[in-house]
């Protein structure tokens, strides 16, 4: 028996129904990446960002997450460079999917039991998704700002329901906008840590805000 269709999974109906000690035999998502491109790039070098944003209350299959991701991550390597962006995948397949399996063979009538019973089995994992929820965030170079864009557009066709593409205000993954990234910056108030940085507040001990002293 193949795997049933996205389309009987869209919509979020019942309580979420997590892996547990209690709910055992859950199959493995099919997306176990969630992080790709080049992480590690200092918080400086990506000052772009773009995020794909759910405009619907749905859930989305693991197979469609990974589908999405490995056309989003080609197409950016390809028309841009492997370390030209750093991905990250937003959203997370904790939701399980249950199927009360019927057989169809000679016979099958003495053997199964209708709807005795009906509460199905573990067969896959999806994400819960809500409006105006980001579900990949994506940060580059100004110079590839295009190319993310255009892979974005392509990895939402992956998905059912409505998604639109939205460019970042803030510097990269950061919470500080362009500009306020630049003053901070020029201040040196600002501790680069890895994909985001640390402010150095005004309050505590003096001896540790040698910034503000001049």
């Amino acid at each position: 028996m193949g795997r049933r269709p996205g389309r009987c999974y869209r919509y979020c109906k019942n309580k979420p129904y997590i892996k547990s000690r209690y709910c055992r035999g859950v199959p493995d998502p099919k997306i176990r990446i969630f992080d790709l491109g080049r992480k590690k790039a200092n918080v400086d070098e990506f000052p772009f960002c773009a995020h794909l944003v759910s405009l619907e209350r749905e859930q989305l299959s693991s197979e469609a997450l990974e589908a999405a991701r490995i056309t989003t991550n080609k197409y950016i390597v390809k028309t841009g460079g492997k370390d030209a962006f750093h991905m990250r995948v937003r959203v997370h397949p904790f939701h399980v999917l249950r199927i009360n399996k019927m057989l169809s063979c000679a016979g099958a009538d003495r053997l199964q039991t209708g709807m005795r019973g009906a509460f199905g089995k573990p067969t896959g994992t999806v994400a819960r998704v809500t409006f105006g929820q980001i579900i990949f965030s994506v940060r580059s170079k100004d110079a590839t700002s295009a190319h993310v864009l255009e892979a974005l557009r392509r990895a939402s066709y992956k998905f059912p329901g409505r998604q639109k593409i939205v460019v970042s205000k803030k510097w990269g993954f950061t919470p500080y906008s362009r500009e306020e990234y630049a003053k901070l910056r020029s201040e040196g108030r600002l501790v680069p840590d890895g994909s985001h940085c640390k402010l150095i507040s005004a309050h505590g001990p003096l001896a540790q805000k040698s910034v503000f002293i001049k």
